[in-house]
């Protein structure tokens, strides 16, 4: 018998690169999912303080909405200060697609004080607009309204009132009574939010 010369075989060479084409395929795919989940977790992590900063400004502005008289008495408790010309007034609306009410809010640190605010879907997306009062009980035209969008991609919108913690839950529009409690439904980017309860302020 001849020693064999120094040297792989062809079948060692193929086993070879067999192996070693399965190693990178898994660590391609190691690589590919841990970049999957990174998008995954990140984009959770944005709809997660999406979320919680549109639902506490929601919460914030509901709460502090201004309580007491309707349909220009005079009397009442306000949040947002005089305006020199007349008392504010509570306003609430609720009609399909639209909430609207009056609440102090605050605009960065140095603007701010009582504001007429609507909440509503165009098209697809969810947006806040607001109108200072300027002595009206009610605003005026939205359409002139500067806004802000609040969410895009919106599917569903639902406004939702009760009177007190023990009523039903209602669609109905609201005029001037103001509810208890609002409740929204909210869909966006095909996936439900949880539902925003918030107390108003009475």
């Amino acid at each position: 018998m001849t020693q064999r010369d120094g040297g792989f075989t062809l079948v060692e060479v193929i086993v070879a690169l067999a192996i070693m084409s399965l190693v990178m395929l898994a660590t391609v795919t190691g690589f590919r999912t841990l970049g999957n989940t990174a998008t995954t977790i990140t984009k959770m992590t944005s709809r997660t303080d999406e979320l919680r900063s549109v639902s506490a400004f929601l919460r914030d502005a509901l709460e502090n909405s201004v309580a007491g008289a309707h349909g220009g008495k005079t009397q009442g408790l306000t949040f947002g200060g005089n305006d020199g010309i007349s008392k504010p007034v509570a306003y609430f609306r609720v009609e399909e697609g639209r909430l609207a009410w009056r609440a102090k809010v605050l605009f960065g640190e140095a603007y701010g004080g009582s504001y007429f605010l609507r909440l509503v879907k165009l098209g697809d997306k969810l947006m806040l607009q607001w109108q200072e009062p300027e002595g009206q009980t009610e605003p005026g035209d939205w359409q002139q309204a500067p806004g802000r969008e609040v969410l895009d991609n919106l599917e569903l919108f639902e406004v939702w009132t009760r009177e007190g913690p023990e009523a039903e839950w209602t669609q109905e529009d609201v005029e001037r009574e103001t509810p208890s409690h609002v409740k929204l439904v909210i869909k966006a980017n095909g996936r439900f939010w949880p539902e925003l309860v918030m107390q108003v302020q009475q």
